[in-house]
C-alpha cells in the first residue's frame, strides 16, 4: 500500500489539514494518507505547543469518519527531536509491506535544504507537494521525486485559530465540530 504521511504539530487540526488529506488521499495515486503528529518540530519553538496528547486526541476526533485518513503516533515513540528521515526509516522498519512517501506544503520544499538527511529523502521517497500562500516552489519543484499538486490553496493556520480562540472569536466552521468541543472542554488555547 503507498502512505502518504503528512506530518505536523496539528495545533489544532483544522478543515485546511483535512482538506489537504483528503485531497492528497483522494486526487492522487496515494491510497491512505497517515497524520503523523508530532511532539516537536527541531526547526520551530516547543513554547506555542499544547500537550501533545491532546493534539494527538483532537486528529483522532477529527478523522474518525475516514477510511482513507488515519492518525500515527509513531514520533511519540521515537527519540527526540523527531526528525523525518528517522521517522521514515522507522516505519519503513516496521511495515516493510508499505511504501511510504511525504506529504508538505511548498514552504517546507523551500526549507528542505535545512532536514536532517534531505538529500536521502530526495532519493529515496516521493514528495507531494501541496501550495502555501506566498511560497513559490524551489529548484527541488523539478526533482524526479517531487509531484506539485493541485490541491486547493488554504490559508487557515494554526496560529489564526489559536489567536481566535485567545481573542474570543467564533471558530466554529475553521474546525470539527469535535475539535472543537474538545478544545472548549478543556479550555485549550486561552
Amino acid at each position: 500500500m503507498k502512505i502518504g504521511l503528512f506530518f505536523g504539530s496539528f495545533n489544532p487540526i483544522h478543515t485546511g489539514h483535512l482538506i489537504i488529506a483528503s485531497y492528497m488521499a483522494n486526487h492522487t495515486d496515494l491510497e491512505k494518507v497517515w497524520l503523523v503528529v508530532s511532539p516537536h518540530n527541531p526547526l520551530k519553538k516547543a513554547s506555542d505547543l499544547i500537550n501533545t496528547y491532546d493534539r494527538l486526541e483532537m486528529a483522532k476526533l477529527a478523522t474518525e469518519n475516514s477510511d482513507k485518513i488515519e492518525v500515527s503516533d509513531i514520533e511519540l515513540k521515537l527519540p527526540r527531536p523527531s526528525y523525518t528521515i528517522d521517522t521514515l526509516i522507522h516505519l519503513q522498519e516496521k511495515f516493510p509491506q508499505h511504501q511510504f512517501a511525504l506529504i508538505m506544503g511548498s514552504d517546507n520544499l523551500n526549507s528542505l535544504q535545512k532536514w536532517k538527511n534531505y538529500e536521502i529523502l530526495l532519493r529515496d521517497y516521493q514528495i507531494y507537494v501541496y501550495p502555501r500562500p506566498g511560497f513559490e516552489h524551489t529548484v527541488f519543484s523539478n526533482h524526479f521525486s517531487v509531484t506539485v499538486t493541485d490541491t486547493p490553496l488554504i490559508e487557515i493556520s494554526s496560529t489564526f485559530i489559536r489567536k481566535s480562540i485567545t481573542q474570543k472569536k467564533n471558530v466554529q466552521y475553521f474546525l470539527p465540530d469535535k475539535v472543537l468541543e474538545f478544545i472548549e472542554s478543556k479550555n485549550l488555547y486561552r
